[in-house]
């Protein structure tokens, strides 16, 4: 068995603190947790990508763990970069910095959002066990999303026009056999939950999909407070997509309940128009978790209303984590993470939604039941210690494939 720590290299677009979404706080999280059990992780992402969306720079109050090294590419070319690599699915700007890092005998190369760092042509860099973990849908879709630019969830490829739709140059790689050619460079490819798996499956790709749920690092729970006056709660980028405009109405005049809403982004000043300024409602902007751990354990629910197909979002484990049960939209994984696990309430429409808000006021027991439900799966299935045996477990497997192929195997084997 080895006992030696294990040298990773994460690939991402964005990592905190220049991030928008999940994506890059899964990475730091799971980067933090194999970097506390002994193992030397660096971390590569592109900081032009960020700044082509964001001009100002992040605040940073997180600390690294010392066995993290982060690399922030950045280029003469500024925000043609990232462009360029979106249009042309290689990394051009950034290859000799990508090459330089890579080239370093790291154990396991991970990549994640590599859409503006790399693009496909990244995926043949590097020569330890390669892994993608699909925390979108941008493998099938140049939009990321599966969401057509009417708001309809795709259900037929039609991705030339829906490019145009949405106003994005279309991406030319895309008809040519270089994602293809660069998925067979990867040992795995790591889908969060069977729905993104039943995605990536229709690509008809050589390199098969493995099912790992994501994971939420272990926390002390929030103290409850009894006396907390009833709220719903949302947590997550302010972007239309999150589908909150369509639950603001049912909060504006409501006499029995708030919403509370904890996030930022480039829909928030809409959102704020269509409140109406009503009291019921409150706009929180960005939340630390230590700040988001006391707002979910004394919501009533989560809501999570998106309209696109989720992944995996770690909204839901963090909710689970507190006890706190979820009122999400039946769609993609939302409806998976709630079947799965007892957690919460599923809902297609609006008039749904309204019936479920009622009930969860007048029946406590039940709202209490389904949140340890989802508590009880939390700490089977979504714990750090969860994923990582799973994880490592797959670098097992794919070191012993590894192994029966090479005319000289070693006898070393991974673990945790």
């Amino acid at each position: 068995m080895l006992t030696r720590p294990l040298s990773f290299c994460m690939i991402t677009t964005f990592y905190p603190p220049y991030n928008f979404g999940g994506d890059g706080i899964f990475v730091q999280r799971l980067s933090n947790e194999l970097a506390a059990r002994g193992h030397h992780v660096e971390i590569i992402h592109c900081t032009d990508a960020y700044h082509a969306l964001e001009p100002t720079i992040p605040q940073n109050g997180f600390v690294e763990h010392p066995n993290i090294t982060v690399h922030r590419l950045t280029s003469r070319a500024g925000h043609l970069s990232p462009f360029v690599t979106q249009q042309t699915g290689h990394p051009f700007f950034k290859r000799a910095s990508l090459e330089k890092i890579m080239a370093r005998d790291f154990d396991v190369i991970h990549f994640h959002n590599i859409s503006l760092v790399g693009g496909p042509k990244i995926l043949e860099y590097g020569r330890g066990v390669k892994l993608y973990t699909m925390h979108e849908y941008w493998l099938m879709c140049p939009m990321h999303l599966l969401l057509r630019a009417n708001g309809e969830v795709c259900t037929k490829r039609e991705c030339f026009r829906c490019t145009l739709e949405h106003k994005r140059p279309p991406q030319w790689w895309r008809y040519s056999s270089l994602l293809q050619n660069s998925l067979r460079h990867l040992d795995a490819v790591i889908t969060p939950s069977r729905f993104s798996k039943s995605q990536y499956d229709a690509l008809g790709a050589a390199i098969p999909a493995r099912h790992l749920p994501n994971f939420v690092s272990d926390s002390e729970s929030a103290k409850e407070d009894s006396n907390a006056a009833p709220y719903f709660l949302f947590v997550g980028r302010l972007e239309k997509i999150k589908g909150v405009q369509t639950i603001l109405p049912l909060f504006r005049e409501r006499k029995n309940a708030r919403l509370v809403i904890a996030g930022t982004g480039s829909y928030e000043n809409e959102l704020q128009q269509l409140a109406r300024n009503s009291p019921n409602i409150q706009f929180l902007g960005q939340q630390s978790f230590a700040q988001l751990k006391p707002l979910y354990r004394n919501a009533r629910a989560v809501i999570l209303p998106s309209l696109w197909y989720e992944v995996f979002p770690l909204v839901a484990l963090e909710a689970f984590q507190q006890k706190t049960p979820l009122l999400a939209r039946n769609l993609g994984a939302l409806r998976e993470i709630v079947q799965a696990s007892g957690g919460g309430w599923n809902y297609d429409t609006d008039a749904e939604l309204e019936t479920l808000l009622e009930d969860v006021l007048q029946h406590p027991a039940e709202r209490k039941r389904r949140g340890e439900n989802g508590y009880a799966n939390y700490r089977r299935d979504w714990t750090a210690d969860a994923h990582l045996k799973r994880y490592f477990e797959l670098l097992e497997e794919l070191q012993q494939k590894r192994r029966a192929q090479a005319p000289a195997p070693t006898k070393e084997t991974f673990q945790q």
